[in-house]
Formats: structure tokens, C-alpha cells, sequence
């Protein structure tokens, strides 16, 4: 499976890479149902693809939220779609102690947005020699992900992606500037957008976080249009059912649909 960037950074479509997936792993069937059928589109289009779903949530907004079905059994279910359909796999990993753990079973490392400045995270999953995917964190400017990148790149691991998943502003949104993915490309390193997480609206007053999937489509049309290397977000085959993030979700009937359009903006893009 692929120990390197050039899986995503170098294909003959130019298209944009793919990573998605459902929030979290709930069940073998959810799991290998979404990687099956998004396997199938991505290959149609010609798009990398990536599977993605965490094996444990570790940030929820309640105590009493869903995190996950075991860490072993999460992981040993991503082992299998790496196996079975020969995908690259990626999932968070939120410390330092997990990095060692989850890079047996997957090819990227995922550092959590709120953990990004987190050292002893960074230089642990850049041990592993797994590529590290450092998510932006909500309260920092673009700028400063060269530092958290640095991090890893000490360590003797230049395999680094950034994903930018807005900023925040006020309470209860976030925001998504996309001079940052202009700036972020010149460090270097792949830049993706979390399409998703973009549209999250965190800190309700009821414990449960909420989203604009209506948005979806908006935001990732603005971001391959500004020259995002690669796209993030969650998917599912009914979102309201969903053990985690279910509100900003993408319906995976839909994907097909959102993928093709995107594919068509980056054909344009890729001539001007």
C-alpha cells in the first residue's frame, strides 16, 4: 500500500484526490458498504481514492456521545478494506501513544484539527514513517501550519499533507477562507479542504453539533475553483442515522453526482 505522497499527488487524470468515508467505523457493513460504492465512482472518474473513518472519537461535545464499537475491532475492520479492495486508509489519531497502534493498520495519520500544535503527536506520527494528514486548526491563520509541518519534516518524514476545515467565528460557526489554500500550497505539501467539517456548527445548546449539508456542494466547488490538491468529507447512505456528525454529512446517493461536476471544474481549471 502506499508508504508515499505520489499515490495523490501525481496522477494522469489531474484530478483532485479523494479522501471519505463515514465519520466513524459503526459496523463492518457500513464500512465496506461506503468503500465499495465510493471505490466504484472514483474509478469511473478517474479520482484517487482514500477511505476515511475514525476508529474512535475522542472529541465529542457530550459524555454520553458515541465513540466507537473498540479500538482493536475499528481497526482491524480498516485493515480489511485496505486488504479487500486495496484502498489506502486514513483515521485520526489523538495521542502520541496511538500513533504506533494505528499506523499497523492504516497509510495516513490524521492529526485532529484541535491537536495540530500538539508536539509530541506530530513527532510520534512522523516516526511511524506514515504520511501525516495535519488538519489546520480552527483558531490558527494559514501561516502557521508551516510550523506544525516543520515538526514532522524534522523528524525525517517529509510526507505531509494540510487540510484547511474553516475557521472559527463567533460560537457557533465557521468560516471558510480560501486565500489560506493558496498560502498553505507554498509550503510544499498537498493542501486539502474538509469539505464537511467546513459546514459543521459546533457549540449548540444542545450538545449535538450542527451542519449545512445544503452547503456541500458550494464549498467544494469553491475549492477545486482555488486549486485544492485533494477533497475531504464524510459520507453515509442515511445521514440521519448516523452514530457521529450525521448533521453535516453528505448522503452517499449524492456523491456520484458531486464528484462529477467537481471533475468537470478541475478539467477547466487545470487549462486556464
Amino acid at each position: 500500500m502506499i508508504e508515499q505522497l505520489e499515490y495523490i499527488k501525481h496522477t494522469d487524470s489531474g484530478n483532485f484526490f479523494l479522501l471519505a468515508g463515514p465519520c466513524v467505523v459503526e459496523s463492518e457493513a457500513l464500512v465496506m458498504e461506503v468503500a465499495e460504492k465510493v471505490k466504484t465512482i472514483t474509478d469511473k472518474l478517474s479520482i484517487p481514492y482514500v477511505f476515511k473513518a475514525s476508529y474512535r472519537k475522542a472529541n465529542r461535545s457530550r459524555r454520553d456521545s458515541f465513540t466507537g464499537i473498540g479500538d482493536e475491532k475499528a481497526l482491524q475492520l480498516l485493515a480489511k478494506v485496505r486488504r479487500e479492495l486495496e484502498l489506502p486508509v486514513v483515521t485520526d489519531i489523538h495521542s502520541a501513544d496511538e500513533a504506533e497502534m494505528a499506523a499497523q493498520y492504516v497509510d495516513i495519520l490524521q492529526i485532529p484539527a484541535f491537536l495540530c500544535r500538539q508536539t509530541d503527536l506530530l513527532e510520534a506520527a512522523a516516526k511511524t514513517g506514515k504520511i501525516v494528514n495535519i488538519k489546520k486548526g480552527q483558531f490558527l491563520a494559514p501561516e502557521a501550519m508551516q510550523f506544525a509541518a516543520n515538526k514532522v519534516v524534522e523528524c525525517g518524514n517529509n510526507n505531509v499533507m494540510l487540510t484547511d476545515r474553516g475557521t472559527t467565528f463567533g460560537y457557533q460557526d465557521l468560516i471558510i477562507d480560501y486565500r489560506g489554500i493558496p498560502t498553505m500550497k507554498q509550503f510544499g505539501f498537498p493542501v486539502v479542504l474538509d469539505i464537511t467539517h467546513s459546514l459543521q456548527q459546533p457549540n449548540q445548546t444542545s450538545g449535538v453539533t450542527g451542519g449545512r449539508p445544503d452547503l456541500i456542494e458550494t464549498v467544494a466547488k469553491a475549492g477545486i475553483a482555488v486549486g485544492v490538491d485533494g477533497i475531504f468529507l464524510e459520507t453515509h447512505p442515511n445521514p440521519a442515522v448516523a452514530l457521529s456528525d450525521g448533521a453535516n454529512m453528505l448522503r452517499l446517493d449524492l456523491l456520484e453526482n458531486l464528484l462529477t461536476k467537481l471533475v468537470a471544474i478541475r478539467q477547466v481549471v487545470n487549462k486556464l
